[in-house]
Parts: structure tokens; C-alpha cells; sequence
């Protein structure tokens, strides 16, 4: 039986960059299907965040996030790019990438992007860049952004997250019939992994996430 696995985040939620490791490392040698989903935490047109300017978001990724991503092993920035891009066309291009076979790929890149390399995910001309760097033709891309081919498709999975799957933080992982919220480690992934392929119950949990109010923890 295929476990399968669908991982709510946004491309400017650090703990989502963070949870991605832990879940490569889990589902390696499983029968599972992974899905990443869209969600925006600030949609426009809420006031995006802008952490290099609010003393308290910058002490919270200095003292919390990064110390954590320390322990984690992973190398990881506060983007120079504040206030945070507005993250609709980065996930009406994954809409794109997921259609030609690439979400998957698309996402690992464009968290690498803002994370690792202070790239402004909100820039079209970045977008189609990235797109092109994982194999994607480019100028296809980038006119489906133009265009905006895929609005209504990535409507349509906001309004499911929000609405039918009732997200209010990120990560939040759907495994099976079980709930995780919050970043996991491999260890807890695999055991609800092992626990859904072996038909058995399991309880929640949860970890650090991003709300929608802004709020890190």
C-alpha cells in the first residue's frame, strides 16, 4: 500500500525549508507519494513580513530560527529581501512545474533560492530562472506568469487548504490519515510513515511552524 504524503508550506516560511530535509531522509526506500502543497501565510494584500525592520522578528530568527537550524546542519539565512515577496506567482509557476513533472524539484530550488541564496522568489525574471536551472523551459515559464495560466489552479488549492484541509500553520503534514504540524524530525516521520503502512493508529504531533498571524515558534 502507498502511503501518501502531502506537506502544507509556503517558499517564506523558514520551518518549511527546515522540514524538507527531515522528510527526504524518512520516506528514502518507502512506498510513499509526496505532494507538496500551496499555501500563502500573507497573501495579498496582507502586509508582507519585513523581519530586517521589526526588532522582534529579527531577534526571533536570530535566537530561535537559526540556532535551530544550526542543530539541524543546515545552512540557512534570513533573506536580505524584506519586506518577504508575496509568494502567488511562485506557486502559480509550481502549478506549472508540478503539470511537466518537476513540482517536487521546483520547490527543493525555490526554497535553496530564498534561504540559501537571498534570491527574490517574487521577481518573475528570478521565477523563470529558477525554472530554467531544474530543466524547465524558461520562456514557457515565464509567459504562463505573464499570462497567468495557472491563477485559477493555484486559487483553487489555496481555497482547499484554507477551506477543506483547514490549515492555519506551516508545515503541516498529512500522512495518510494522520496530521503532523510543525517541523519533524526523521525519526517521528518514519514511525508514522511505519505506522500508516502497517494500517495501525498513531498519535498527532506537533513541532515549530509559521501561523498565519506572523508568529514563528
Amino acid at each position: 500500500m502507498t502511503v501518501k504524503i502531502q506537506v502544507y508550506s509556503d517558499y517564506v516560511c523558514p520551518f518549511c525549508f527546515l522540514a524538507e530535509g527531515p522528510l527526504e531522509q524518512a520516506v528514502q526506500g518507502k512506498d510513499v507519494e509526496v505532494e507538496w502543497m500551496p499555501f500563502e501565510l500573507r497573501p495579498s494584500p496582507t502586509e508582507p513580513l519585513d523581519p530586517w525592520n521589526d526588532p522582534p522578528k529579527l531577534r526571533m530568527f536570530q535566537q530561535s530560527i537559526a540556532p535551530y537550524a544550526q542543530q539541524m546542519g543546515i545552512d540557512m539565512k534570513l533573506p536580505r529581501v524584506s519586506p518577504h515577496p508575496y509568494t502567488h506567482l511562485a506557486f502559480e509557476g509550481y502549478q506549472y512545474a508540478k503539470e511537466h513533472g518537476k513540482g517536487n524539484e521546483y520547490n527543493h530550488r525555490l526554497f535553496r533560492a530564498f534561504f540559501q541564496e537571498e534570491q527574490n522568489i517574487g521577481d518573475p525574471d528570478v521565477l523563470a530562472k529558477l525554472a530554467g536551472e531544474i530543466g524547465l523551459d524558461a520562456a514557457e515559464y515565464r509567459e504562463a506568469l505573464e499570462t497567468r495560466k495557472y491563477k485559477e489552479a493555484h486559487q483553487q488549492a489555496l481555497n482547499h487548504a484554507y477551506r477543506e484541509a483547514g490549515i492555519t500553520a506551516v508545515p503541516t503534514f498529512f500522512i495518510g490519515n494522520k496530521v503532523l504540524r510543525g517541523v519533524a524530525n526523521r525519526e517521528t516521520l518514519e514511525q508514522v510513515i511505519a505506522e500508516e503502512l502497517a494500517g495501525q493508529a498513531g498519535k498527532a504531533a506537533e513541532g515549530l511552524s509559521c501561523t498565519v498571524d506572523g508568529e514563528c515558534d
